[in-house]
């Protein structure tokens, strides 16, 4: 086991998942949830979120060849989705997932948690560690950083007792015009992927 493709693939993926940015969108998300709710929508998204990124730095070239998809328009179709969720937030909208989803899953899961970003990530580094010790490294580095986000997210849960529930929609506005910008951040950068100069 090389530990340090462990600690590199760990804090590459956690800077890119970000669980402190999506901790606050969790608690505007859940805020109509009960504590036990809210919990196992964050050990939901989490997990869900690992099973993504780990299909895909195990899979994801033959996944992405079969359905002849580039990472970039994955990217693309991520910031969009992006898109449509912080404009509900900018309105005021609670999010739906729709009959018989699950926010857990759409939006925090994926593309939120588990993007385009960690995707490509897990993806590039599953390449580089091709051995059966360096793919065996990547698997636990992602499962480390998936815990930690899953552990921050069941820590907002603990913030949502202390915060105002006007303070939960002032914030709610604010993280989606912070939602907005990275969608369209995830959007842009897919086109360049896709038309390079």
């Amino acid at each position: 086991m090389d530990w340090s493709v462990v600690g590199v693939t760990f804090v590459t993926l956690l800077v890119i998942m970000d669980p402190v940015g999506a901790a606050p969108i969790f608690v505007s998300l859940t805020r109509d949830f009960s504590t036990r709710q809210r919990r196992r929508a964050a050990v939901r998204a989490a997990a869900a979120a690992g099973g993504v990124v780990l299909l895909f730095a195990l899979a994801g070239d033959a996944i992405l060849r079969y359905l002849d998809v580039s990472i970039h328009s994955v990217e693309i179709a991520g910031g969009l989705l992006l898109l449509l969720l912080s404009l509900e937030m900018l309105r005021g909208i609670d999010f739906e997932a729709g009959p018989g989803g699950d926010v857990a899953l759409v939006p925090l899961a994926s593309p939120l948690v588990a993007g385009p970003g960690a995707i490509a990530t897990a993806m590039v580094l599953a390449r580089q560690h091709s051995s059966t010790g360096g793919r065996a490294a990547v698997v636990l580095g992602i499962l480390a950083a998936v815990a930690v986000t899953g552990l921050t997210l069941l820590a907002a849960e603990f913030l949502t007792r202390r915060v105002p529930p006007a303070a939960v929609h002032f914030l709610t506005r604010v993280l989606g015009l912070l939602l907005a910008a990275i969608g369209v951040e995830l959007v842009l950068r897919g086109i360049h992927g896709a038309f390079p100069r």
